[in-house]
């Protein structure tokens, strides 16, 4: 869209993935003193050194440079993306490649594509979006700077992750958001954090020490850690025994993550625990590092264990659609006692099934509605959790039942912009046409009409019922949802209910505008992603 050298693009892409790790370090810094606060000197005693950052309280300061490191970040990406070449978004760009463990054959290799760079952008967005509120609604626990280093250590390791092009970087970025994550939920969380905590290291750790024995395997059989070698060479050098031995072992890792039932069960206590920025950042970010390793690395290195493996991916896709979709309508019937955010995060299981769905078809048309659902996923259960978090803010609770019926009910009379927010998230959840989330789980669906040659179409079709019948439980329960919270008599003994505030308006309006942008215009997206995945499942022979 502009002219940008390509030395220029390399740094860009570099300054996006080291900077959030340098903005972490130096959040650890010693805060330096107001001028009000400074200790006096007297004239022969030398000056203090001042170092660290500075502000009104040390607090505050470390907020803002959180806020300053990720407006920086995103501020680079789109400077990337304006660079980016549009018309081949199948060519690796902004590459890097430096040897780094020559022994290893481990490379500093980065480079983007169209299938990376929206993930890229919606991991620097939504966590700009998260520095800011953060700011103006401090999270309640220990100290701001720990927290605001672990944000961006946490964003640093999801961007890596999304622009590495080598094996054993892929797996060391992957492992290195587990532990902010970790800390963000047991430190700042709330009821049931350490629990919620443990739950989530233990399942996420154990599945990363399966794939790193896939990636090993991969990486010593070919001879490289190259993932555009091994994509190029589309599973040629590994024998089928081999590649279905490495596509169960990376697979369950990046199953854990991504999450698929019945790997899941670390996600609702994870989400319910979380801090409101915890839970924006897991489910908008977090999660689609588990699938999108399932397109970049096992798709295209190892296409015939993948095969292998399809129909049970995607019989576990289904299934988890169901499952998520009745667990939310269990939580949202009355006296049910649900959690909001809880029943967001088993939503969270359905709405990853189509993803996983999609990929699992290995067509183009399933994969590209697998990436556009990531992306559609990430705006809108950022914004689902974001709103719950202001609901918990008001109200103090996020039991349905509580605020159906004692704080929250009829939120369309009480805070009018509030009640109105929430109910377009979820019709733009339950995949209303114009929406983002429309097009990517039609386009899974799609696919699982007609999946890759080899693959059981009979199967595939009985997969797409299940998954159609599952869009229609989705629409059921958030359904309710509104219904419950949203309408209805405000009651008049109730104390007043604030309405959008002017930092939630702007935390929340770039999640709104995307939504209905993606909805309208799916070229934006699915005109970077085709390219590439069209490329990608030929092995790079297009």
């Amino acid at each position: 869209m502009i002219g940008i050298s390509e030395s220029v693009m390399q740094f860009l892409l570099a300054f996006v993935v080291a900077v959030p790790l340098l903005g972490a370090a130096a959040a650890l810094l010693p805060s330096r003193p107001s001028p009000d606060h400074r200790p006096s000197t007297s004239r022969s005693a030398a000056p203090l050194p001042v170092t660290g950052l500075k502000g009104k309280s040390p607090g505050q300061a470390v907020l803002r440079h959180g806020v300053t490191v990720t407006g920086v970040v995103l501020i680079a990406a789109i400077v990337l993306a304006l660079g980016f070449d549009h018309d081949h978004p199948s060519k690796m760009q902004a590459t890097t490649d430096i040897s780094w463990i020559p022994a290893l054959h481990v490379r500093i290799h980065l480079g983007i594509d169209g299938i990376s760079l929206p993930l890229l952008l919606l991991t620097a967005l939504l966590t700009f979006l998260c520095a800011l509120y953060s700011y103006f609604k401090p999270p309640a626990g220990p100290s701001p700077k720990a927290f605001t280093a672990l944000v961006l250590l946490l964003e640093g390791g999801t961007l890596a992750s999304f622009a590495v092009l080598d094996l054993v970087l892929f797996f060391l970025a992957f492992e290195t958001v587990l532990v902010p994550m970790y800390f963000l939920i047991a430190r700042w969380g709330g009821e049931g954090r350490t629990r919620a905590a443990w739950k989530f290291i233990l399942y996420t750790l154990l599945g990363s020490v399966i794939m790193l024995l896939g990636l090993l395997l991969i990486g010593i059989k070919a001879g490289t850690f190259d993932m555009v070698a091994l994509a190029t060479d589309n599973g040629r050098s590994l024998t089928t025994s081999v590649q279905v031995v490495a596509v169960l072992a990376i697979g369950i890792g990046l199953a854990v993550k991504a999450p698929m039932w019945p790997l899941h069960s670390w996600l609702p206590d994870a989400h319910t625990a979380a801090p409101t920025v915890g839970s924006v950042l897991l489910a908008g970010v977090l999660l689609k590092m588990g699938t999108y390793g399932f397109v970049r690395i096992l798709l295209p290195v190892a296409p015939d264990g993948f095969r292998v493996f399809a129909p049970y991916l995607a019989a576990f896709a289904v299934v988890g659609i169901i499952y998520g979709s009745l667990a939310c309508l269990s939580l949202a019937r009355r006296g049910a006692k649900g959690d909001l955010k809880r029943l967001i995060a088993y939503s969270s299981v359905g709405h990853m099934g189509f993803v996983l769905l999609g990929i699992s078809t290995m067509t183009p048309t399933g994969v590209n509605g697998a990436l556009f659902a990531n992306i559609a996923h990430g705006l809108i259960t950022g914004l689902l959790f974001f709103l719950v978090g202001a609901l918990k803010d008001r109200t103090g609770s996020t039991d349905l039942d509580t605020l159906a019926a004692h704080s929250g009910g009829a939120l369309y009379g009480r805070a009018p912009r509030l009640g109105g927010l929430l109910a377009f998230g979820a019709v733009a959840s339950l995949g209303l046409p114009g929406l983002a989330g429309f097009w990517g789980e039609m386009l899974a669906l799609f696919g699982a009409f007609q999946p890759a040659a080899g693959l059981n179409r009979a199967a595939y079709l009985v997969f797409l019922a299940i998954g159609a019948f599952g869009t229609l439980l989705t629409a059921a329960y958030l359904l309710v949802v509104v219904r419950r919270v949203c309408m209805g008599d405000p009651r008049q003994d109730l104390p007043e209910l604030a309405d959008v505030r002017g930092y939630e308006f702007a935390a929340w309006t770039p999640l709104v505008v995307l939504t209905v942008l993606a909805g309208l215009w799916p070229r934006a997206l699915l005109g970077l992603s085709d390219p590439a995945v069209q490329q990608l499942l030929a092995g790079g022979t297009r």
